[in-house]
């Protein structure tokens, strides 16, 4: 994978521009992941008509779901969202703002989509993400780091910065098995699950 710095892109990522971002107060402080998960309905997952997409892309339709009734004049995005199937599908360029974080703080900073980068998979809080969502996240991250060094280690779920208000990723997500593939893409060894 590799990110255009000039434009922000991931070579590799489906491109599905969403309106929700603006531009960075320091387009240089891009200096932490954030991790989401999210399913439209909740708790359904791979529909075909890609609701996600249109929820971030603010064509959400009211009337196809219950749910979206409450959702569907937010105007909120993310970097990118990492699909069960390990597809990953970028909304905004990483040196812009997506609009994923809301009220939030990490380590004293407080609006962290001022320096964040938002990324969602597909799933909920509470069932096991997919084998190749962390294959796709894990390569995800070192191409993000290799593009915007000041991440480091700065990973944080949506919880995190965000608890009381937020619960993603949830119970479901597997931290020790991200930072082992991590581990393992930084000693030149082949990322297995």
């Amino acid at each position: 994978m590799y990110i255009d710095p000039e434009t922000g892109l991931l070579d590799s990522a489906r491109h599905v521009p969403s309106a929700n971002a603006d531009a960075r107060p320091d387009a240089n402080d891009i200096s932490l992941i954030v991790i989401h998960s999210i399913s439209l309905p909740p708790g359904e997952f791979g529909a075909e008509s890609r609701w996600i997409e249109r929820f971030f892309c603010n064509d959400l339709p009211a009337d196809a779901h219950p749910y979206f009734v409450e959702i569907c004049a937010l105007k909120v995005s993310a970097h990118v969202l990492i699909m069960r199937t390990g597809e990953i599908i970028q909304f905004v360029p990483f040196h812009r703002r997506a609009w994923h974080a809301g009220v939030s703080c990490y380590q004293g900073r407080e609006r962290c989509n001022d320096f964040s980068i938002g990324i969602e998979l597909e799933g909920t809080d509470d069932s096991a993400f997919e084998p190749v969502q962390y294959q796709s996240l894990a390569a995800l991250i070192i191409a993000l780091r290799k593009c915007y060094p000041r991440i480091g280690d700065h990973i944080a779920g949506h919880s995190d910065i965000a608890p009381g208000r937020k619960t993603d990723p949830g119970r479901g997500f597997d931290w020790a098995l991200l930072q082992r593939l991590l581990k393992q893409s930084t000693q030149n060894q082949s990322v297995r699950l």
